[in-house]
């Protein structure tokens, strides 16, 4: 027997011109782009669609044209993809998840990506971070590439996304010091992110709080297949574990 996973994509995967052929050619799409628009006080169509990437790739813009993106093709494909046993996210990809198991609504999942990108947004302006993907580096090799590269500044794993594939997040001077000392410590290759800053580090402490604030205000329900979590990755359904693990 075979099972389908629905796996949502993150911050970095972002492209100018993206949804633009969904949006030509469905109305409801259309009609998602001008709810989202109107929610998030700016043209997310114009972002989207026409860029300029340094624009695109800020904080604020990029969460949320991922997001209506997915949500995108979700409305889109309607029933023709079947229901998945799973679904997951990457990091701001949660949200989508969320959104695909019906524990947020459309609308309920734009607030608050709205809220989270502009809180993550002013931790950005208040730091000069940023990430980076390391490949086959793993173990105590890994740890002696982050030790010596911290000698920049902050510098830690944000991300395990697979075996052989970590993401480092911190400072910028961290960032790129673990890029240069790569492959002096086994990797196969180190590519800077096209992120707009230190994304699952210290350097966001500042928004979890205030994040928590604006889920409270906000209708979590029962998650109608398990959700993937970043946090745990397993399997959750309860609406209250959700929540927290997004804040987390």
């Amino acid at each position: 027997m075979t099972k389908t996973a629905f796996i949502f994509p993150g911050q970095a995967s972002q492209y100018v011109g993206m949804a633009k052929d969904l949006y030509e050619s469905s109305e409801k799409v259309k009609e998602l782009y001008q709810q989202a628009s109107e929610i998030l006080g700016y043209d997310l169509m114009d972002v989207s669609f026409n860029g300029p990437l340094e624009k695109l790739t800020e904080t604020m813009y990029t969460q949320p044209a991922i997001l209506v993106h997915s949500l995108a093709i979700l409305a889109e494909l309607g029933g023709n993809i079947g229901s998945p046993a799973f679904v997951a996210g990457h990091s701001l990809g949660e949200y989508s998840a969320l959104a695909s198991a019906g524990v947020l609504n459309p609308r309920d999942a734009i607030l608050a990506v709205r809220e989270r990108s502009r809180l993550m947004q002013a931790a950005c302006d208040a730091s000069d971070g940023t990430m980076a993907a390391v490949i086959g580096c793993e173990g105590e090799k890994l740890e002696g590439l982050i030790k010596e590269a911290s000698r920049e500044g902050v510098l830690q794993p944000a991300n395990f996304n697979s075996p052989g594939q970590v993401a480092l997040s911190g400072d910028r001077k961290a960032i790129e010091k673990a890029v240069e000392l790569a492959k002096k410590y086994g990797a196969r290759k180190a590519i800077p992110l096209q992120v707009g800053g230190a994304f699952h580090s210290p350097l966001m402490l500042p928004a979890p709080a205030e994040l928590g604030k604006v889920l409270d205000g906000i209708s979590f329900m029962p998650a109608n297949v398990k959700v993937v979590t970043n946090v745990e990755a397993i399997g959750e359904t309860d609406p209250a574990k959700l929540k927290q693990l997004l804040i987390d």
